[in-house]
């Protein structure tokens, strides 16, 4: 094999031109393997460095997680083409996010009603504390089911109320809008809008008129359109990335778990598109602007 022929060659360390001709090798083939193999040398404890953060993220971790780890855990500012090269050169495959299947929807009945799509898939929000996202996600652990009801800010990604139930009646989005006043500190909701798509809970009677009673602006996704309300599903997909739940024995311990990873999302999870900031650091950066 070539690659041993070139050891073994280095090893030797005599008259590189003679020794390649003994061992029929090109010049350029063991001078190229020589350069790469001290590329390797080099390139090893920053390896060791990268293979931590990325272990730690269960493999999921892609080359800008990577780099904001380790500019905030390490002080280590590292050029993403390298981060790109050494994820390669050792293997380091980040793992594809799964679509969420959750979509099973029971049909309406005559008295529910939609809304308009007001928010019309403006997702570059600047303001904080103006436009929510909302929807239901399903979390299997334990060959049972539990629901999370959540509710984001879009232009902060702060995730600004959350209910979790081991069933989905009414109460999973009547208890998310409770919480939401008292969890973002606001006086008042009137005219925030927020923006769901037009499922059975977000069309029923029960849950407009809490909206109403809150001044709260309805907007829907229009009908078979999921990228309509795609923050949120972006949320859930990272959601679902970042926290083990499968191993939770039961609900309260899920519940609990599931508490821990909203403070760490909102106060610790820095982010590419955040300008590397946590969405609490960034929805304060905002609104000082």
């Amino acid at each position: 094999m070539p690659k041993q022929k070139f050891q073994l060659i280095s090893n030797i360390k005599g008259d590189i031109n003679m020794l390649c001709e003994i061992a029929n090798i090109s010049r350029s083939g063991y001078y190229k393997w020589k350069e790469n193999s001290l590329t390797k040398k080099k390139d090893h404890s920053d390896y060791l460095l990268i293979k931590e953060i990325f272990e730690k993220g269960r493999s999921k971790y892609g080359w800008r997680t990577i780099q904001m780890k380790l500019k905030a855990e390490k002080g280590i500012q590292m050029n993403h083409k390298k981060i790109q090269r050494i994820k390669k050169d050792y293997g380091l495959i980040t793992k594809i996010r799964r679509v969420n299947p959750y979509k099973a929807i029971m049909k309406k009945s005559q008295e529910h009603r939609t809304f308009n799509n007001l928010l019309d898939r403006r997702f570059k929000q600047v303001i904080p504390l103006t436009t929510f996202s909302t929807d239901i996600t399903y979390i299997p652990f334990k060959k049972r089911f539990a629901y999370l009801s959540v509710v984001k800010d879009i232009a902060s990604r702060e995730v600004v109320s959350f209910h979790t139930s081991p069933h989905l009646q009414m109460d999973i989005v009547l208890k998310t809008l409770e919480k939401l006043r008292s969890n973002i500190g606001l006086d008042s909701l009137v005219n925030i809008m927020i923006h769901s798509y037009q499922g059975n809970h977000y069309t029923n009677p029960q849950y407009i008129s809490s909206v109403k009673n809150l001044g709260m602006v309805q907007s829907m996704s229009r009908k078979g359109n999921c990228i309509d309300n795609s923050p949120i599903e972006s949320f859930f997909g990272h959601f679902k990335d970042d926290i083990d739940y499968a191993d939770c024995n039961t609900f309260e311990e899920l519940n609990l778990r599931i508490g821990e990873y909203m403070k760490y999302y909102n106060n610790e999870r820095q982010q590419w598109g955040l300008k590397k900031m946590t969405p609490v650091e960034y929805r304060n950066h905002l609104l000082k602007k």
